[in-house]
């Protein structure tokens, strides 16, 4: 799959393919639903897929402390849809000069002009351009001026709701990896590469792995109980997610591995890490000696639940 960066970096043998444009964070259920509708109208048409993104997402563009928590980073959502046989992915950076375009100028920079798309597929909600203006009406009188067909996704629904994103963050704000999973199609996972880290881990006798997040903030909160995934094998783990507010007041999220019964240099890898059970609630202690007892006794709780003991 290829990875356009920028509407700036469109070539001629990019114009003509089916289009969709969305968040598409967590890939999940209803996303794929959308994807496949695409991937059909491109073996029907026979044109390339392409799926359109924004980096950073509009909401996080515009309140970044208060746009909702990401489900997965870009890397993770590339390779998701990369699996899903998607040819490419046009990532548009948004910045003060785009959010300013109006529904038109939106219109022909990107579907008319850039991509010169032939079929595109839209949620009926979805808006666009200055103040959010722009939206499917708009879309379709544009389709009928330029030449480009404009079809509306049905909704998704599981379990008496709707398959989205927000649905999901509430399941795994609640611990629910249940119902995320079956909305998702899929275990929920975080990945990332290992990083050296500041060490505090050795110090207290619990060595980690610190995975870049990617976000600035995770749909998870707190210490679990967890699943790793290195080079194909899967160990037991207890994983925090969080601010690690004993230490620092950061504000990134980070992701802290310890992997049970595990002494193997890990550095610079890919891991995934699959969430399991929640033992606690990220909390500030009073010393690092009482951060370290707790530690130990999550280990403990994380052994009993994976029938380590």
């Amino acid at each position: 799959m290829e990875l356009i960066r920028g509407l700036h970096n469109l070539r001629s043998e990019h114009r003509g393919c089916v289009t969709t444009i969305g968040a598409f964070d967590g890939v999940h259920l209803g996303h794929r639903a959308v994807l496949q509708q695409l991937i059909d109208k491109g073996l029907e048409l026979a044109l390339p897929t392409v799926v359109v993104v924004f980096e950073p997402l509009p909401r996080e563009f515009f309140a970044p402390l208060k746009a909702p928590a990401r489900l997965m980073s870009f890397r993770e959502k590339f390779l998701a849809l990369k699996n899903l046989g998607i040819d490419r992915v046009l990532r548009i950076h948004f910045t003060p000069s785009f959010r300013q375009l109006d529904a038109q100028e939106f219109i022909k920079k990107v579907f008319v002009d850039g991509l010169a798309s032939r079929h595109l597929i839209v949620g009926d909600d979805f808006r666009f351009g200055k103040e959010r203006a722009g939206n499917f009406d708009a879309l379709t009188a544009a389709g009928r001026k330029h030449g480009f067909g404009v079809v509306a996704t049905s909704t998704v629904e599981i379990l008496a709701g709707r398959v989205s994103s927000t649905r999901i963050r509430k399941a795994l704000e609640e611990s629910n990896f249940e119902l995320a999973e079956q909305l998702l199609g899929r275990v929920y996972s975080i990945s990332g590469k290992v990083l050296v880290g500041q060490q505090l881990g050795r110090k207290l006798d619990a060595p980690t792995a610190n995975v870049e997040l990617h976000r600035l903030r995770a749909a998870l909160s707190g210490v679990y109980a967890a699943e790793v995934i290195v080079d194909g094998k899967s160990f037991f783990a207890v994983a925090n997610v969080g601010n690690r507010p004993t230490v620092n007041d950061r504000v990134k999220a980070i992701l802290e591995v310890h992997l049970l019964d595990f002494n193997e240099d890990i550095y610079g890898k890919v891991i995934e890490v699959i969430f399991r059970k929640k033992i606690r609630d990220e909390k500030k202690f009073d010393s690092i000696d009482e951060l370290k007892s707790q530690i130990h006794k999550d280990f403990e709780v994380g052994r009993d639940y994976f029938g380590m003991q």
